[in-house]
C-alpha cells in the first residue's frame, strides 16, 4: 500500500506548516500492528518526502521520518506498516481527549473486576 496518496499531498499543501501550532490538524495515521506503533501525521514535504508526526508507542513523542525509510522498513523487516484508510482528520487535542476517554473506560473495567 502506498503510504502517501496524491490527495494527502494536496491536503498537506493546503494546511501548510503546523510545527508552531499548539493544536495541529492530524491529516493521516499510519500504524504497525506487530509493534503497536502509531504515527499521526501533521506535515509532509513532497520534495524531501519527510513527515512530521506525533508518535504513539512505548512513549508518546513528536518526530520526523522519511517516507521511503518507513516503506522499505516494512518490506525488509516484514513489518505491517499501513495507512489507516478509515482515519478522519482530527485536531490533536480531540485525539488525546478521545484516547483518554478509552483509557478511563479501561480503568473503570479493571476497577469493576477487582471488586
Amino acid at each position: 500500500m502506498k503510504l502517501i496518496t496524491k490527495e494527502m499531498e494536496n491536503r498537506f499543501a493546503v494546511i501548510g506548516v503546523q510545527s508552531q501550532n499548539s493544536d495541529p490538524i492530524i491529516v493521516a495515521k499510519f500504524f504497525d500492528k506487530t509493534r503497536k506503533l502509531e504515527w499521526y501525521l501533521i506535515e509532509y514535504n513532497p520534495k524531501s518526502q519527510m513527515c512530521s508526526c506525533y508518535l504513539k508507542g512505548f512513549t508518546d513523542e513528536w518526530g520526523v521520518f522519511y517516507i521511503p525509510n518507513l516503506e522499505s522498513a516494512g518490506r525488509s523487516l516484514e513489518l505491517t506498516i499501513e495507512r489507516d484508510i478509515n482515519f478522519k482528520e482530527i485536531h490533536l487535542s480531540e485525539l488525546i481527549k478521545e484516547q483518554n476517554k478509552h483509557t478511563d473506560i479501561n480503568k473503570k473495567q479493571v476497577s469493576d473486576l477487582e471488586r
